[in-house]
């Protein structure tokens, strides 16, 4: 009996559960570029790119290694539109008696996937996708019986588990968090490493010409493609990253400056999120650099926080909360999105930063994303759908597991503090002080009214008194609170005013 082996194209890891026990003389891999999945939304056209063309890769790194592989690409003459369509077709052409498939990443492919058993008329095996630390079980014991979830306390039993930065029953170092050194702003005369380039094969210039003709009015440049699309490509990635820039990562880890969207980033997140990278070796390595000396502890720390903290438990709440999740508005924001998140056009240096480096790489840092483009979001009051669909389209690392309790929960507190303690609003101070933005800015960021203050500031205190009755409760919003109550109602109102004023000329009026 032979089984008809689906690859997805964010699975690209020859050790994924799919293909644990492929038997090479019998079994066919199916994998499929397929309209449905690049348009569901629509994606950056560099993230396109880059999954078709690391699929592509992957799919002749299986053939080399004797493994029968059925591959369509988006422009075959005859071609499914759909997943279900194409192993439908595949079923039939190779008499495959089942199908095996790794669980997809978002709750819209898995449920579909439930059904195909009695679409198809096969006995249809979906894995659960072990290239994670924690299992879904697993996660699911953590938050067992707590009012609260949140990730230090998870972080801290991964730790544990996987002996991960410890010595013994302790943390390395004494401690286990060195956030309060890793929020350093960048000196004026600081040498930033530039990062590695992947020039595109002849394979991958296919892939970049087909999207540009197939794709031309999705958002984002292709002209800049220079992202790794095979196993070999994503090690040299991951080594470039330890040696040149782990060492300087955790001290500036919360740095932004104008023209430089990676700093000391390790980029690797799309690398991860696709497969070529497993996260176990990635945080390995790292551990590995701080016990021969080439890292410091906070570095290593708070790079491996991310990996084995902030994405296993951001991936724990999206599949424990269920596809329903994301559908709350907690704050009740409802202004659209501006048209600059699509354009990069604005007098607001921060925002054209950002959004300038992810319209040119499908990509941009944590405290981008959370603290410029997401804090925006949340002091506007944009719809979080709205917000959402954004984050998930302009990516290379998005997809829905990561990206949406990262925006929903994170950036935009709409779901209530499912698991963030407090909203993260920041006023243009914050901008300020981890950047070199505000300097070449229209905006005054000492200004906190009139023609000239930045939009920042009296956007926050316009977000904490439109926000009141939901955040006056919040223990961590106490002080926020006493401080409006001591403002000059005067002052207030007049931010306020501006507040309304502003977001009417960029959103439109709510």
């Amino acid at each position: 009996m032979s089984a008809l082996r689906l690859v997805l194209g964010d699975q690209l890891d020859r050790q994924i559960s799919s293909l644990s026990d492929i038997d090479p003389a019998a079994d066919t891999v199916l994998m499929a570029e397929v309209e449905d999945e690049a348009t569901y939304v629509r994606h950056h056209k560099q993230k396109i790119a880059f999954v078709f063309a690391a699929m592509r890769h992957f799919a002749r790194d299986l053939e080399e290694a004797g493994i029968s592989v059925r591959y369509q690409r988006l422009d075959d003459r005859k071609r499914a539109s759909s997943l279900k369509e194409a192993v439908r077709i595949a079923l039939s052409a190779t008499g495959a008696s089942c199908l095996v498939v790794t669980e997809p990443g978002e709750w819209r492919l898995l449920q579909d996937m439930q059904d195909w058993e009695d679409d198809l008329g096969v006995s249809v095996e979906i894995r659960e996708d072990d290239r994670f630390f924690a299992s879904h079980a697993h996660f699911e014991r953590h938050a067992k019986g707590r009012k609260t979830l949140r990730m230090e306390y998870f972080y801290r039993e991964m730790r544990k588990s996987t002996g991960i930065l410890m010595d013994g029953n302790e943390p390395a170092g004494g401690e286990w968090n060195y956030d309060k050194e890793n929020r350093e702003s960048l000196p004026d005369d600081i040498d930033l490493p530039s990062l590695p380039q992947s020039r595109p094969d002849e394979m991958t210039r296919a892939v970049i010409d087909l999207v540009e003709a197939r794709f031309s009015d999705h958002f984002g440049d292709l002209h800049g493609f220079a992202w790794p699309v095979t196993r070999r490509g994503a090690l040299a990635a991951l080594d470039r990253f330890i040696t040149e820039r782990l060492p300087s990562f955790g001290t500036y880890q919360d740095a932004m400056a104008g023209g430089e969207p990676f700093v000391f980033h390790a980029v690797l997140s799309p690398l991860i999120n696709i497969g070529l990278l497993r996260p176990q070796e990635v945080c390995e390595r790292a551990e590995q650099a701080y016990k021969d000396g080439d890292a410091p502890l906070n570095a290593v720390e708070g790079f491996i926080r991310q990996i084995l903290g902030w994405r296993e438990f951001i991936r724990g709440i999206y599949w424990l909360k269920g596809p329903n999740y994301g559908s709350e508005n907690a704050l009740d924001a409802r202004r659209p999105l501006p048209d600059f998140y699509w354009t990069g056009e604005t007098d607001l240096a921060c925002l054209g930063e950002a959004i300038g480096a992810t319209k040119a790489h499908a990509y941009a840092h944590h405290i981008q994303r959370l603290m410029v483009t997401g804090n925006f979001a949340l002091l506007a009051g944009i719809d979080p759908r709205a917000v959402q669909e954004w984050y998930l389209i302009v990516y290379a690392d998005a997809y829905e597991w990561v990206e949406l309790p990262n925006v929903h929960g994170m950036a935009l507190f709409a779901d209530g503090g499912v698991f963030a303690s407090k909203p993260y609003a920041a006023s243009g101070s914050y901008i300020d002080r981890m950047s070199d933005y505000c300097g070449g800015c229209r905006f005054d960021v000492k200004q906190k009214t009139g023609p000239e203050a930045c939009p920042f500031n009296y956007l926050y205190w316009d977000f904490i008194a439109r926000n009141e009755s939901h955040l006056a409760g919040n223990r961590r919003m106490a002080m926020i609170y006493k401080s409006l109550e001591r403002m000059d109602p005067d002052k207030v109102q007049t931010m306020r005013k501006d507040a309304a004023a502003f977001l009417d000329e960029v959103c439109g009026t709510n």
